[in-house]
């Protein structure tokens, strides 16, 4: 008997919830559930956080988490559950997988059989923003190595596990050659360890087209946060419906099942909802707990249902469709087929599901660390970057001289292009002349002549070198 905690969240939350867990308990699944509210009704009674202490106390003792979707109330000040949930537990892994259900749920892609891994806890999702001048905001993208090591690795190994062929990587390095280049070569470097498993690296941008064109040309596809988060809703729409997705997300001690889709406030209460995604989610747990062969009879159960046309109004079509039922009588129609397998659909067997182990993170010998100069972010009205360089050379120290502005990563001086538009913030790099080193004194001198000629400085951001290799991005055009 496995502990777990359930929240029923909001909008359409509750009926799916019931009818997830009626479901699950009538195939046996030997489970005992902690209930605690969370979502709507918790940001509304001023918490905004929408959890309650004590709830992140039942969630921590028991480890494991089914919750149906919550409402995060409209405005500002309220942050998401979902994000927060994943990095305070440290849910580092999100599985969504995204197969074809032909001919019995429309799509254009009957051989699809997509799993998107996605990276949890960093990236843009951080959400560590700042308004830093009238015209411009920023969102700090946060890649670390113990994070690309740790979904990289778990990619690989879900792939080895399920007797998968190919893992893809797609990211964006060719422009963020820093953070997205630093998730490739881990990609490339991890890889290497699974000469048995085919690996490939796709530019995002272009790898979203081809899989939303030809999904069959994938197998698992490990993203960072932003990008997996955006796909993998793709990649369930494109296979059938979102509504159809459920989602895991696997940390080191915790974990958390999830439908990948919204609360749907305007179909609560009308015994309308399709509860097939939170289910998905639901058997996703039953594998992670141990409790493959439950997890198997309700997939097979639920694709019997699927494959015998009793559909929810959302999968439902004419000609295709047989019967159009509420959440409660689809969740009746899959109990009735529990111990059937389907006839057409490819039946299912969670023989190697249980839990990935994998080991620690272990932190890498630090490099050597070098300052060699310093990015001056400044606040300033004007529009010719001709005027601003000749008032930050009054602020030029001994040794050390501007180099370079950029407005919005492009450099404009020197030798920039008038047609080049420029908003109010501005990066002006200082770095040491040749035969000179730069120190952190340098730095605090520089903002103390900045205060003394009135330019505003909103920032700072050190240049590095590790093992002697510059780790910063050059202005575009330089």
């Amino acid at each position: 008997m496995t502990r777990i905690t359930v929240a029923k969240g909001d909008g359409i939350g509750p009926e799916i919830m019931d009818a997830t867990l009626k479901i699950i308990l009538a195939a046996g699944a030997k489970i005992e559930m902690d209930f605690i509210e969370v979502g709507e009704k918790v940001y509304l009674a001023g918490n905004t956080a929408g959890i309650a202490p004590e709830a992140w106390d039942i969630i921590r003792r028991n480890k494991v988490f089914l919750k149906a979707p919550i409402t995060t109330p409209q405005g500002g000040g309220y942050k998401s559950l979902n994000v927060t949930t994943r990095k305070f537990l440290g849910l580092y892994a999100n599985v969504r997988p995204c197969v074809s259900l032909h001919p019995f749920v429309s799509t254009k892609h009957p051989q699809m059989d997509v799993v998107i891994v996605r990276e949890n806890e960093e990236d843009l999702y951080a959400g560590i923003e700042h308004q830093q001048t009238n015209e411009v905001v920023q969102c700090l993208k946060l890649i670390s190595r113990p994070g690309c090591e740790k979904i990289v690795r778990y990619a690989f190994e879900y792939a080895k596990q399920q007797g998968r062929k190919k893992v893809t990587c797609f990211t964006k390095d060719n422009i963020m050659k820093q953070t997205d280049g630093l998730f490739h070569q881990v990609f490339d470097e991890i890889a290497k360890e699974y000469p048995n498993i085919e690996n490939e690296h796709w530019i995002i941008d272009i790898g979203a087209a081809k899989m939303a064109d030809t999904p069959e040309a994938f197998d698992v596809i490990v993203m960072p946060n932003l990008y997996g988060d955006v796909l993998s809703d793709v990649a369930a729409q494109i296979a059938g419906s979102v509504g159809l997705a459920g989602s895991a997300n696997i940390g080191e001690e915790c974990a958390m099942f999830e439908a990948i889709h919204g609360s749907a406030p305007r179909r609560a209460g009308q015994n309308l909802a399709n509860p097939s995604g939170l289910l998905q989610g639901a058997i996703m747990m039953l594998n992670h707990i141990g409790q493959t062969d439950v997890a198997e009879k309700v997939q097979n159960a639920w694709l019997t249902t699927i494959e015998e046309g009793i559909h929810t109004y959302d999968i439902y079509k004419e000609g295709v469709s047989k019967q159009k039922v509420g959440t409660s009588q689809f969740a009746d129609a899959v109990i009735a087929n529990l111990g059937k397998t389907p006839k057409i659909l490819k039946a299912v067997s969670y023989a190697n599901s249980a839990t990935l182990h994998l080991p620690a993170y272990q932190r890498k010998a630090p490099a050597e660390k070098t300052l060699v100069g310093v990015d001056v972010f400044v606040d300033w009205q004007g529009t010719d970057p001709n005027t601003l360089a000749e008032m930050l050379k009054k602020i030029q120290l001994n040794g050390v001289e501007l180099t370079m502005i950029t407005n919005r990563g492009i450099k404009v001086w020197p030798n920039g292009f008038k047609e080049t538009f420029c908003t109010d913030h501005w990066r002006c790099r200082f770095k040491p002349t040749a035969g000179n080193s730069f120190n952190k004194e340098n730095i605090i001198q520089l903002l103390q002549n900045a205060v003394q000629q009135k330019i505003d400085v909103i920032k700072t951001e050190n240049l590095y070198a590790f093992n002697g290799k510059d780790a910063y991005s050059l202005g575009q055009g330089q």
